[in-house]
């Protein structure tokens, strides 16, 4: 009789296996799925087949993202990350590290001021910045300077201001160096063609010479500003407003120098780079050819047909605030 009831129980206890197995199995796989998503895989050393948004919740969120620098050894990346409003912002960093890119962190001396648009020097010892910290022991001093902070020890240290003939009362931004040191920036000076003007100082005996205003093949009577010019100094990249082939809300251009050393007349970058929005804040990898820039952008739909819809929308990197944007350029300058 007893075997009897064990051959009855058998399928029954064989089915309750199978079922016990499954609701297993099912718990791990909605574990799974409520778990936290995998990292945005990212790599600076493959270009894109088209413009594409800089790693979207990696880099690109709905905040304000802009200024990328991609440091000498590329084990180094650093951008502007801003509020909505842009009221507060700091220097960000991403170290790779073992070939793998860490979490963002502020750079050690930032959290107080509007510190803005890093730039390594060639060698990668330095990070020259804009920022409206108080300047030359001037409590009352809040206009943007250009400063430098140098790396020790795998940290950057306290930054220190350049001197006062780069750093005015006006306002200095965008600091680009090239190998021999000399420095590109953007001002408005009573000599400047416009609105500003990108200026170049000569960097000799360990000084910055006096700064000089680029020609007319490259500034114009309106705004140019945020420069980017590659270490040979034979490439720029920069932004300008209020031009007649203009797109509308400010485009990039481009210039290299001809066999003379002179800037040859700047080309609008055109479609799909340049947008009805602003497009700014230039960096060029040359190793990739790839061209990142900040794009005010947006992909809103004409018509929302919900609230649902719209703050999906308004959460995402491309809501018409600064996002970091790049694209292969090979074809285009070379």
């Amino acid at each position: 009789m007893i075997k009897h009831f064990v051959k009855v129980l058998d399928p029954i206890y064989q089915k309750c296996i199978s079922i016990s197995a499954f609701i297993i199995l099912l718990s791990i796989l909605i574990n799974c799925s409520h778990s936290k998503p995998q990292k945005t895989l990212i790599n600076f050393e493959t270009a894109p087949d088209s413009l594409e948004l800089l790693f979207p919740d990696a880099i690109s969120t709905h905040l304000t993202q802009r200024d990328f620098a991609l440091s000498p050894d590329r084990n180094e990346i650093i951008y502007t990350l801003g509020n909505q409003k842009e009221s507060r912002r700091m220097l960000v960093s991403l170290k790779k590290e073992n070939g793998k890119w860490g979490d963002k962190t502020m750079l050690p001396f930032c959290g107080t001021y509007q510190d803005i648009e890093p730039f390594f020097s060639p060698d990668g010892k330095l990070l020259f910045f804009a920022s409206n910290r108080p300047i030359y022991d001037d409590s009352t001093r809040t206009d943007y300077n250009i400063w430098v902070s140098k790396k020790e020890n795998n940290t950057w240290q306290k930054p220190v201001a350049l001197d006062s003939t780069i750093n005015t009362k006006g306002k200095e931004y965008y600091p680009s160096v090239t190998n021999s040191g000399n420095l590109y920036f953007t001002a408005t000076r009573p000599e400047g063609f416009g609105l500003e003007d990108i200026y170049r100082s000569e960097y000799k005996n360990g000084q910055y010479q006096n700064p000089k205003v680029l020609d007319s093949t490259i500034n114009s009577k309106s705004y140019e500003f945020n420069a980017y010019v590659n270490p040979e100094e034979t490439l720029i990249f920069y932004s300008s407003y209020g031009r007649p082939d203009g797109h509308g809300g400010g485009d990039l251009y481009y210039s290299t120098k001809d066999a003379n050393d002179i800037w040859q007349p700047a080309k609008n970058f055109g479609a799909p780079i340049n947008s009805n929005k602003l497009d700014f804040c230039p960096y060029y990898d040359s190793k990739t050819h790839i061209l990142y820039f900040s794009s005010l952008r947006t992909n809103y739909p004409e018509t929302f047909s919900s609230v649902d819809e719209f703050i999906a929308f308004a959460e995402q990197p491309t809501n018409g605030l600064s996002s970091i944007y790049r694209v292969s350029i090979k074809n285009i300058i070379e």
